[in-house]
């Protein structure tokens, strides 16, 4: 087993885990060298069952179909997009049926908690905004819910057919830019199992044809699911505001009884949290001194931006927190979760509980979970974790010591009521001022996953060094929130000790402005989903300035990407005119021309392309490059 230098990878755990006879991620890793070249590259075909088919340039240069490589590595990389599409959009569609249900008294465990959100959007949507809010919600719930049933527009061209989302979301020069691409989308659902049709074998053999398609995916994933999804989930649960709390193992304590909710849903982790508190009590008739609810992944991010909750780490950890021997139960919802958690936790005390009917794991204990039985669900799983505790075993225990202080709650809301503090009738001219005179030298938001490939290089946490020494501002979603966040990146303290003098002066003027020595160098904005968060500010910035997003001075970064729908979120990106690096190199390689088409083509189209870079320092150069030559475009100070 290879022990690792990295701080968020705690090495007595490792040695714990290996002592203990458990296999990790790492180990895993190791076992499945050396890693196809095939697949590596994208020159492998498996949609039909001739083959598969593998493309080598001087042997077999087209499929036994005839599709030869650009055609594979398109369609590969398409249905790549849709698949993680689906992630998001499955997601939005949930949360749109629980407003449905709570706007239809269908379930009393939920509230509106944003109704003055959920009046705008009615009004954005041309439904009426006035009168009682549950009349409003069934209007909202009903107008998103088109976004997944309209038919109109899907097989001939009907002016106007396409998502309501991306109506009220995107800006007028993105919509007229797609508009002309002919890949503005009409139906959710429809236009991802139209993507699986098109890549079947004997269907769709143009590479080019195939690549717009993907493009369509990207606006799929980011309307019909991001900014969806996180739009429904803030009048629900409530819009984030700034919050501090904590993160790292070391939020796992030892006199409590430990519950670990992770996944990316947040009805279940709000339920786990209030009844946490409510049973609380029983924890103390035990022995503990009460319940301690902590978040893993993406889940974590929701309850950290909206409760306070403390994190206790990104993909890379679910399975070291277990290794612990304090966790009581780990309660699991959907995306990001190992299968190994249960092998895991059947050499410990901990129970792992499944949830969602299509999410299941052998061995686990499965409480269904649903809008109408919240209540009940979550009382069940506090009940399973409080009869764990007894059972732990001393010999087993180790506690974790890293912990750090975190800022979050940072949501589009939040950053323009800090910025009104410096500008109550133009909270944007402040941000947009400093960007224009090169105190802010540009925004790069650094999203995605944590990659067992790149361990040892702390990709996310170096990147964001890099380019917040050079007065870039960092904003960022997903498992990046929790490197950042547990390598210190998020007090104002970073910002005196990481950030460049002019972005450092910038960040201290608002935040002592709303009470703080500075603000964070590095917003957490949210979980994977709330990746549409990002895509708003930049639309809120380019309407200000009154540029396209595409000409404005950022970037983006998903430099350890691992799922589907990271590709999708890239993609997303893409559409929106925004520079993309991506690391590890996707699965393009093998055909020159898909290359090409990310990575120079598509600037000319969309106004984006692929970055690459296999370093933190070279990404940061590239990220650094393309900021200033788009400040140079505008004719701004470099």
């Amino acid at each position: 087993m290879t022990l690792v230098n990295e701080t968020y990878i705690n090495k007595e755990l490792i040695k714990k885990a290996k002592k203990d006879d458990v296999k990790l991620v790492f180990d895993r890793f190791e076992e499945q060298q050396p890693q196809c070249n095939f697949g590596l590259s994208g020159v492998c075909c498996k949609n039909c069952f001739q083959g598969p088919c593998r493309i080598m340039p001087g042997k077999s240069e087209k499929g036994i179909c005839g599709a030869n490589v650009d055609t594979i590595v398109a369609r590969n990389l398409l249905r790549t997009a849709a698949a993680g599409a689906t992630c998001h959009t499955d997601h939005a569609k949930k949360a749109v049926f629980a407003l449905l249900k709570i706007a239809e008294g269908k379930t009393k465990a939920y509230e509106i908690k944003d109704e003055a959100k959920l009046r705008r959007f009615a009004k954005a949507l041309g439904k009426k905004s006035t009168g009682p809010i549950k009349a409003v919600a069934k209007e909202v719930a009903l107008e998103a819910l088109e976004d997944f049933r309209r038919q109109q527009g899907i097989f001939h061209k009907t002016e106007g057919c396409y998502l309501n989302w991306l109506k009220v979301r995107a800006t007028k020069e993105r919509i007229e830019t797609w508009k002309k691409l002919g890949i503005l989308p009409v139906n959710s659902d429809s236009e991802t199992s139209h993507a699986l049709r098109q890549t079947t074998m004997g269907n769709d053999a143009d590479p080019i044809n195939i690549l717009r398609s993907t493009l369509k995916m990207g606006l799929v994933d980011g309307y019909g699911g991001l900014n969806l999804a996180t739009d429904i989930q803030d009048i629900i649960f409530g819009t984030p505001y700034l919050t501090k709390s904590e993160s790292n193992l070391g939020v796992l304590k030892e006199d409590y009884v430990n519950i670990i909710v992770h996944g990316h849903v947040p009805p279940l982790s709000e339920k786990v949290v209030e009844w946490a508190k409510k049973l609380n009590n029983e924890a103390k008739k035990i022995g503990a001194k009460g319940i301690n609810v902590v978040g893993m992944c993406c889940t974590g991010n929701e309850l950290l931006m909206r409760r306070g909750i403390p994190f206790a780490g990104h993909v890379l950890q679910q399975e070291l927190a277990i290794v612990t021997g304090l966790v009581d139960a780990t309660v699991v919802d959907l995306q990001c979760i190992y299968p190994s958690l249960q092998d895991i936790t059947s050499c410990y005390h901990t129970k792992l509980i499944t949830t969602i009917d299509f999410v299941k794991i052998p061995g686990a204990l499965h409480i269904k979970f649903d809008i109408e039985h919240a209540d009940e669900a979550a009382k069940q799983i506090i009940d399973v974790a409080l009869k764990a505790y007894p059972k732990r075993k001393k010999s087993k225990i180790y506690v974790p010591k890293e912990k750090t202080t975190v800022y979050a709650g940072f949501s589009v809301e939040a950053i323009i009521a800090a910025l009104s503090k410096l500008n109550k009738k133009e909270p944007l001219k402040p941000l947009v001022d400093n960007i224009a005179n090169g105190n802010i030298l540009g925004v790069v938001g650094i999203v995605g996953c944590r990659n067992p490939k790149l361990r040892g290089l702390k990709f996310h946490e170096n990147l964001t060094k890099i380019l917040l020494k050079n007065n870039i501002l960092v904003v960022g979603t997903g498992c990046w929130a929790h490197a950042a966040a547990q390598e210190g990146l998020m007090t104002p303290e970073a910002t005196e000790k990481y950030a460049g003098p002019k972005l450092k002066a910038v960040l201290q003027a608002i935040g002592k402005a709303n009470g703080l020595p500075a603000l964070p160098p590095a917003l957490h904005m949210g979980s994977c989903v709330d990746n549409g968060r990002i895509g708003t500010l930049l639309g809120a910035i380019a309407d200000y300035m009154k540029v396209p997003i595409h000409k404005l001075p950022v970037a983006g970064s998903a430099p350890e990407y691992v799922t589907e729908k990271a590709v999708a979120i890239g993609t997303y990106f893409l559409t929106l005119g925004v520079a993309v690096h991506l690391n590890p190199v996707p699965p393009v390689t093998g055909s020159e021309l898909v290359t090409k088409v990310l990575t120079e083509d598509l600037e000319k189209i969309t106004g984006s392309k692929v970055l690459l870079g296999a370093t933190p320092q070279a990404a940061a150069d590239v990220i650094i490059a393309h900021i200033k030559k788009k400040r140079r475009e505008l004719g701004l100070k470099v």
